[in-house]
């Protein structure tokens, strides 16, 4: 059977456009573009090497699938891409058996890279699910510790679900999960991590634009005016949270200035035990890859554009003195 075309919510895209144009300028026409034409997405593939496979690898090369390679990435960490779109096909879980590798936007991996974390180190994943990240931090090391937490009890079985079908025994036995409000774990676990991600709750662009209904669009426009607040306490908490010499990586998937740089500047208006980490040598040796919009205070911001459909993906990197 043939899947059903995705429709356009023109509530939300008028709003967007009206957001948009005027704080990307003429950018947006181009990102509007990609993102209103779901044939043009890009989807990566990361492998998973806690169970390799040489016949996944093998079928990406054949389809022209090349490695995403930057000069900090552990060797470890195995993404492919492709320049065409359109999706490699994805595997089902099946209980009590580990997939091969996981499908994803090639931008979520840029808070992962960000957060930089080593092997020993305890880490926690505020806004675990679906889990995509934690899997891509699995990748990169060997925590000595990995919380993964997602308040949401549907959304926390869908992270458990992922962890599942991605970590074999006796790999688990360092990953914890819980269903805690992000923005108590400061209190909670003060001072007890060596690197927080703060994935955090935003008006995502690409599914807002496909709203199923035209009341449903209504109420997330009203919400978008709450989620800055939301999203301050979390990157407030994680602070907490964070021993003296960690570092928090916070990330959205929206352009929304509100959510992404207003977001951190309160936070160092408000918090004088941290600063912002230079990011732009990330930006340099990735520009061949991916599209990053200028003039960005406190970060990255990815731009989907035609052959680098990836995004939109906001990243920004504090250190905790």
């Amino acid at each position: 059977m043939a899947r059903l075309k995705r429709q356009i919510c023109r509530v939300v895209l008028d709003y967007f456009d009206k957001t948009y144009t005027n704080e990307l300028g003429d950018q947006w026409q181009i990102v509007r573009e990609v993102l209103t034409t779901p044939g043009l997405w890009q989807y990566a593939v990361l492998l998973n090497n806690l169970q390799s496979s040489l016949e996944t690898l093998n079928n990406l090369l054949v389809h022209n699938y090349h490695q995403l390679t930057h000069q900090t990435f552990p060797e470890s960490l195995k993404c492919y891409i492709n320049r065409n779109p359109g999706t490699f096909p994805s595997q089902r879980h099946q209980a009590g058996k580990i997939k091969a590798y996981y499908i994803l936007n090639a931008s979520s991996l840029l808070p992962v890279l960000a957060l930089d974390v080593k092997h020993g180190e305890t880490v926690l994943d505020m806004c675990a699910a679906p889990g995509g990240k934690s899997i891509a931090l699995l990748q990169c090391a060997t925590p000595g510790r990995l919380h993964c937490n997602e308040p949401d009890i549907h959304r926390s079985r869908w992270l458990k679900q992922t962890l599942e079908s991605f970590v074999p025994w006796p790999h688990v036995n360092a990953i914890s999960t819980s269903q805690l409000d992000g923005r108590l774990i400061g209190n909670v676990h003060a001072n007890s991590y060596d690197k927080v991600l703060v994935d955090a709750p935003c008006s995502n662009d690409r599914s807002w634009l496909f709203s199923s209904d035209v009341q449903q669009a209504a109420e997330r426009i009203s919400q978008r005016k709450t989620l800055p607040a939301i999203q301050t306490e979390l990157l407030r908490s994680a602070i907490h949270a964070l021993r003296p010499g960690g570092s928090v990586v916070y990330s959205t998937c929206t352009l929304s200035q509100a959510e992404n740089d207003a977001v951190v500047s309160n936070i160092l208006n408000s918090c004088r035990d941290v600063v912002p980490v230079d990011l732009s040598d990330m930006a340099n040796t990735l520009s061949h890859e991916f599209t990053f919009a200028a003039h960005v205070t406190h970060g990255l911001l990815v731009l989907p554009h035609k052959g680098k459909a990836w995004g939109p993906m906001f990243v920004s990197k504090l250190l905790k003195l």
